[in-house]
């Protein structure tokens, strides 16, 4: 026992000088000057793009920040929206939504239902949207090369007043947050052995998209883990008399939460050998988990309710109606409304998480210190040094 507390006195003591060598190093470096963001990613980092290209969210989502739905599926602003903040870019914008959209500073392929790997199901059968990750980096070459040509024809009828500038993409950064879906969507049609066995070739589909967009010019990567989707309400509403070990102490699905660490130990190792064959990237990895579950074991501490309990949807008696849907309970029509207080909830409609539960997340991850390496969002560029 004695000689396990010196190794890890020393572990720790190891980790403190490196924190400190970083934070040396970092201290002489300005903040990297983002030219601006790009983002691929599922529903925790859409800002309107599954909105535009199917139906539109509708109210109460969007009414703690922005006052109206703006495409999010939130009361208000998105882990993304704080990134943005904290590196200071505006808002991205989603790239499906064309309507008299700003791309000067990027552009966000993210869209709910998501996944890595393409899913052989529709949107209408488990929530799956087709713009999977592969789809996604597709859309970026598209993109560019497009902006290029406009910008490379100069010709009379082209607005490139709203257009990122060809030099910029390779000053930009580029953040993915997906996983989640392959999860979810594993869960619902495999077995945990069957599941645990695909992980390897999700991971390396992401490799893959992310090598295909350093070969576009990306240098700058921030990428984000799973978070613990065992305890995300919709998983547990029909948790009933679960055997002895199925559910954590927080009531969460234990053996869920077991993939998703195993899945995000192979994102990390497969990371770090990204850095490797990728010579001029600097690729930061982002323990989302981590944050999530601190919060998720430590709500009342944190100031929030129950993780289980959900802000916006009728939720009673083995009865869901889902955020913004209207159903009938007991021959009376029901909508599926929101709390009066938000800001004390971690779950907003049981799937995504409130904008006060997104900005704790946020300033537990965006200075860096769930980071491998330990660097904050405004100085991703330069951990490659």
């Amino acid at each position: 026992m004695e000689s396990f507390v010196k190794v890890t006195v020393i572990w720790m003591l190891a980790l403190f000088i490196l924190e400190m060598t970083e934070g040396e190093k970092l201290g002489s470096l300005p903040r990297c000057s983002w030219a601006g963001i790009y983002n691929f990613g599922d529903s925790n980092s859409d800002t309107g793009g599954i909105s535009a290209a199917f139906i539109p969210v509708t109210s109460p989502y969007g009414m703690t920040f922005f006052k109206k739905p703006v495409g999010r599926l939130t009361d208000g602003r998105l882990l993304l929206d704080f990134l943005v903040e904290y590196i200071g870019l505006p808002y991205v914008s989603a790239y499906l939504d064309t309507i008299n959209t700003d791309y000067r500073h990027g552009a966000n392929f993210a869209t709910g239902g998501s996944t890595i790997r393409r899913q052989n199901e529709s949107i209408y059968q488990g929530g799956i949207s087709p713009f999977s990750l592969d789809i996604q980096t597709i859309q970026f070459t598209q993109f560019k090369a497009r902006i290029i040509d406009l910008w490379s024809s100069r010709h009379p009828a082209a607005d490139i007043s709203q257009l990122q500038r060809p030099d910029d993409f390779s000053k930009a950064l580029f953040t993915l947050d997906m996983g989640q879906n392959d999860l979810s969507a594993g869960f619902r049609t495999l077995g945990e052995q069957q599941l645990r066995a695909q992980l390897p070739d999700i991971i390396n589909d992401f490799a893959i998209s992310v090598q295909q967009l350093y070969g576009q010019g990306a240098r700058s990567f921030w990428i984000h883990n799973t978070g613990p989707v065992g305890c995300l309400p919709v998983t547990t509403f029909n948790v009933k008399n679960p055997k002895p070990g199925y559910l954590d102490q927080y009531g969460c699905i234990r053996y869920q939460n077991d993939i998703a660490m195993e899945f995000n130990k192979q994102l990390k190792a497969r990371v770090i050998k990204l850095r490797s064959e990728l010579a001029d990237a600097a690729i930061t990895y982002v323990d989302i988990y981590t944050a999530k579950y601190k919060l998720i074991s430590n709500t009342k501490k944190y100031g929030f309710k129950d993780h289980l309990k959900v802000c916006c949807g009728h939720h009673e008696n083995d009865v869901h109606i889902f955020c913004g849907k209207t159903g009938i309970v007991n021959g009376t029509k029901v909508f599926g409304g929101a709390c009066a207080n938000p800001e004390t909830y971690v779950s907003w409609d049981a799937v995504h998480m409130t904008e006060a539960a997104n900005r704790w997340v946020a300033n537990h991850v965006l200075n860096g210190s769930l980071s491998d390496p330990p660097i904050p969002a405004t100085h991703a560029c330069y951990n490659h040094l």
